[in-house]
């Protein structure tokens, strides 16, 4: 795609990323096949193709100038492409299908900075993006505020409703967290997901366990930052980021292998720390290594069960009974929804269906499973009513698969799907913990 930037603007470091972003698209419309809000709304526009051109525009356009039709031609331009850019999920999917290696979400982060630059949003939307940054990103104020949230549920409107559960306490009991081992990972709480789904992480320290691995927390660690960033406040993304690194480098300093994520749009976005921080000379070592370290539990996992089996010969072989204890144990049908920021984001898809079905599970194919589920961060919020179609269409295509158990591996999916109050949707690791918990 040609690109007509003046040689003072190419001297800014975003304007020469979303060159580059640019100069590699050649519009061949691909993306918009695989693009949840233009297969619903089938505008080009709320395709990627069409959100391209629209960055394009914006960036190319200057407010500042001194001609009238030129700054009335950058406000048009800036209120149109707000729309459009609100009403994008972030779900890569288009990067998936691209076959030029299009770095959308970089160039749709840049339009968003520069929008909110640009634009004064009206103030109910002000209100709600600043709500949701400080209801979601401490834990102990989103366990406090769901707890009046299930309280007063009845009363709230139905487009928030569906995001309280009936009860905080929904998911199965946690048990004690097993013991220390030499091999140590740590393990990022979150921020919705202990008082959602307080037993995922717990779960994941009782695999884990049974492979020799001890999992910590640090509980200087916070917010990921994706909450922050995604709602264009993204400074305070990147001090979240600054803060997570101080907190996790003393562990990694005393040989932590990995960090680990249960929740896969945080460790989408852990994975990317390296590169956001990579103007910051103070962090950007330390970030790159912490995104390197930086692993889906999927991950974890299946190099822990490769080499459980391959010790099947050596003296102590426990490890690959517990996996064949498992398999006779685990005989449910599952569909599994695999979430964008799995897929997509990570380039994870299939690698936790296969695990399952290595570990005895029957795995249910599901259909149209590139689309997102509408959860997308705060986007189920935001968007509600583009969101729940997405839902509608996710549920009855895990439906349609004939499972008798459905499995995510985003407390965001998760949550979302479970609003429709249609059938219960868990972690797949709480399964793996509960087929193990069976043996000896």
């Amino acid at each position: 795609m040609q690109t007509h930037f003046s040689e003072a603007a190419l001297a800014k470091p975003h304007i020469q990323k979303a060159d580059k972003v640019l100069r590699s698209c050649v519009h061949c419309g691909f993306c918009n096949a695989t693009c949840p809000t233009y297969q619903l709304l089938g505008d080009e526009r709320d395709g990627p193709r069409g959100r391209i051109y629209l960055i394009k525009q914006l960036l190319e356009s200057d407010p500042d100038s001194a001609e009238e039709s030129e700054r009335q031609r950058a406000s048009q331009v800036t209120r149109e492409t707000q729309l459009h850019l609100d009403r994008c999920l972030s779900c890569r999917s288009c990067e998936t299908t691209c076959p030029s290696g299009v770095e959308y979400h970089k160039l749709l982060d840049i339009g968003r900075h520069e929008l909110e630059r640009r634009v004064s949003r009206p103030w109910h939307e002000r209100l709600l993006r600043t709500g949701l940054r400080h209801a979601l990103v401490e834990p102990t104020r989103f366990k406090a505020l769901l707890a009046l949230g299930v309280r007063f549920r009845p009363l709230a409107p139905a487009s928030l409703a569906d995001k309280i559960p009936v009860t905080d306490q929904h998911s199965s009991p946690v048990r004690p967290s097993p013991q220390r081992h030499s091999r140590q990972v740590l393990i990022l709480e979150g921020c919705v997901q202990p008082s959602l789904s307080p037993n995922t992480n717990a779960a994941t320290a009782r695999v884990l366990d049974r492979f020799g691995i001890g999992v910590a927390s640090v509980k200087e660690a916070g917010c990921c930052g994706a909450i922050d960033y995604h709602l264009n406040a993204q400074q305070a993304g990147r001090a979240r980021m600054r803060t997570n690194i101080d907190a996790w480098w003393p562990a990694i300093e005393a040989g932590a292998e990995s960090i680990v994520q249960t929740a896969s749009g945080c460790g989408a976005f852990v994975k990317e720390y390296g590169e956001m921080l990579a103007d910051d000379p103070d962090y950007a070592e330390r970030a790159a290594r912490v995104s390197a370290l930086a692993k889906d539990i999927v991950e974890v996992l299946d190099a822990a069960v490769s080499t459980a089996a391959a010790d099947e010969a050596s003296a102590d072989h426990s490890h690959n009974m517990l996996l064949l204890n498992a398999a006779t144990s685990g005989k449910k049908t599952l569909a599994f929804h695999c979430p964008c920021t799995l897929q997509h984001a990570q380039q994870l898809g299939g690698k936790t269906e296969a695990l399952l079905s290595r570990l005895g599970f029957n795995i249910a194919p599901v259909a149209e499973g590139h689309l997102c589920c509408g959860s997308a961060g705060t986007y189920s919020v935001t968007q509600p009513q583009l969101s729940r179609q997405l839902r509608d269409r996710k549920l009855d295509a895990l439906e349609a698969s004939g499972a008798t158990t459905f499995v995510t591996a985003n407390i965001g999916c998760q949550t979302h799907l479970n609003g429709a109050g249609r059938m219960p949707v868990r972690h797949w690791i709480e399964l793996v913990d509960e087929a193990l918990s069976t043996t000896p």
